[in-house]
C-alpha cells in the first residue's frame, strides 16, 4: 500500500460515507447509477476492476449483472462496511497506486464517487497510469467527479487539468458527459470514458512521464 498520504485519509471521511450510503442501500434508495453506464460499456462476464470501491455498491451491481469484478479499496474501514453490506463481496484491501500490469487484463476500470479527488496530493498522473497499466485489448476506465460544489478536503481538481493528466498518462477522451444518465457535459460534475491513446499505426504508445 502506498505510504503518501491520501487527501481522503486527511480528511477522516470514510465513516460518515460508509454509514450513509449503508443506509440508503437498507433503504432500497438507488445507488446504482454508475453501475447502469458501466454494464452499458461491457459485453456479457466481463472483467471489470472497480478501483477506489469505497463500502461496495458498485461492485455489488455488477456482480449482479454477471460481470467478473474485483473490487480495490485502501480505506480498511470501507472495506469492512463492504464486507458488512455485501457478504462475500470480493474486494482486496489495495491502493490504485500499487497496481501493475500482472492484475490485470480488465475490459473496464471504474474510478467513481470522486476517488479521483481524494488521491494522495500529486499522485493524479501515476493513478491513471496504473490503470491504463491494466487494461486489456480495447479497454476502456469510467471516471466521474465533481467538477464544483466538492466534499470538503477534496481536490479542486478542474476538466482541463484531468484531460491534460489523462494525455500524459497515455489516455484519450472517447466520451465526456455531464452526468451518468449521458447528459450533455458541464463545469458541474464530469464523466468521462477513457482508452489508450495510439499512434499513426495503431499502436499504443508508453504513459509519458511528467
Amino acid at each position: 500500500m502506498t505510504a503518501r498520504r491520501t487527501r481522503w485519509q486527511e480528511a477522516g471521511n470514510s465513516g460518515n460515507y460508509g454509514k450513509r450510503f449503508a443506509e440508503l442501500v437498507s433503504a432500497g434508495e438507488d445507488v446504482d447509477g454508475e453501475a447502469r453506464l458501466a454494464d452499458t460499456l461491457l459485453p456479457r462476464g466481463a472483467r471489470v476492476l472497480d478501483a477506489g470501491a469505497g463500502m461496495g455498491r458498485v461492485t455489488a451491481a455488477l456482480l449482479r449483472r454477471g460481470h467478473d469484478v474485483v473490487a480495490i479499496e485502501p480505506d480498511e474501514a470501507l472495506v469492512r462496511q463492504a464486507r458488512e453490506t455485501y457478504p462475500g463481496l470480493p474486494i482486496e484491501g489495495r491502493d490504485i497506486l500499487d497496481l501493475g500490469p500482472d492484475d490485470g487484463p480488465f475490459d473496464l476500470v471504474v474510478c467513481v464517487g470522486n476517488v479521483m479527488l481524494y488521491l494522495a496530493e500529486g499522485t493524479e498522473r501515476e493513478a491513471l497510469r496504473a490503470m491504463r497499466a491494466v487494461l486489456g485489448e480495447n479497454g476502456r476506465i469510467l471516471v466521474g467527479f465533481h467538477l464544483q460544489d466538492r466534499p470538503p478536503h477534496a481536490h479542486a481538481y478542474t476538466a482541463a487539468e484531468f484531460e491534460a493528466d489523462l494525455t500524459a498518462a497515455g489516455l484519450r477522451v472517447a466520451l465526456r458527459a455531464g452526468t451518468y444518465q449521458l447528459h450533455p457535459a458541464n463545469e458541474v460534475y464530469g464523466v468521462w470514458v477513457l482508452d489508450c491513446a495510439q499512434d499513426e499505426a495503431g499502436r499504443q504508445p508508453p504513459a509519458r512521464r511528467p
